[in-house]
């Protein structure tokens, strides 16, 4: 894994694209839907779907609405706005109950995807309570590394009352990297605008991935190309989990 001191931030000329990109890759989904029609089904396990910081459940809106329409049984996560108080505390105590009571009423263990911080919360979940976890997908989610190579260092400490100094110190980034006990897919790009791609991948094993795709960061929950990687890493059969295969409608858009 690359060491902290290498990690910068994204060149400002990706974090100004964002908006402009991440409408491009919105308006590619509805473009490609007659490519959609091969994507992977799912069986309808649970799927729990957590939004990125200073977001909350309607920035997922679209990537819930087809997962659902996959066949899964997708739920937000109804915890407001994500301002990184979720993973300790009182509120750390709410989304690992949250994850409790769906395995609890469907009967099946919950599949998490998350995006940007909503998969560092997701993955952090999934050490605490492993066993109500079938996998983990994060999109463009800096679980790792140097919490400051990012382009929202002002605005995060503003919103949370956090320092970016303390984070350096939280194990949460020095061990962020270690394997899950569950299979898991990191999602991640060199053409993130917003946060280091550096901090987005994990080490590897037998069940454990990093996928590279071309996307904003924006773009993780609009891209096409990483909604057929979602949807064919939902669509494994429990137990069976192998890696994913860069083929298909955009295998032209991964790495």
């Amino acid at each position: 894994m690359p060491e902290k001191s290498e990690i910068l931030s994204p060149l400002p000329a990706l974090t100004f694209a964002e908006g402009a990109r991440s409408m491009m890759e919105l308006a590619s989904l509805a473009f490609s839907y007659p490519l959609m029609t091969g994507v992977p089904r799912g069986d309808g396990h649970p799927v729990l779907v957590l939004p990125g910081f200073a977001t909350n459940d309607r920035m997922t809106a679209v990537l819930r609405s087809f997962l659902t329409r996959l066949g899964h049984h997708v739920h937000p996560w109804d915890l407001g706005w994500n301002l990184d108080q979720h993973t300790t505390g009182e509120n750390g105590e709410h989304i690992a109950q949250r994850i409790a009571e769906i395995r609890k009423q469907t009967g099946r263990k919950v599949s998490l995807v998350g995006w940007s911080l909503g998969g560092v919360i997701a993955r952090e979940a999934t050490r605490r309570d492993p066993e109500d976890v079938r996998q983990v997908v994060t999109l463009g989610s800096p679980f790792t590394g140097d919490p400051g190579a990012t382009n929202l260092n002002m605005l995060y400490e503003l919103l949370t009352g956090n320092r970016i100094a303390d984070m350096r110190k939280h194990a949460r980034y020095a061990t962020g990297h270690h394997v899950l006990p569950v299979p898991s897919s990191a999602v991640y790009s060199r053409t993130d605008g917003i946060t280091a791609w550096q901090n987005c991948i994990s080490e590897t094993d037998e069940k454990t991935e990093n996928i590279e795709v071309v996307s904003s960061h924006f773009g993780f929950i609009a891209n096409p190309a990483v909604f057929y990687i979602v949807a064919d890493r939902l669509s494994q059969t429990e137990g069976e989990w192998k890696p994913f295969e860069r083929k298909g409608p955009f295998a032209a858009c991964y790495r």
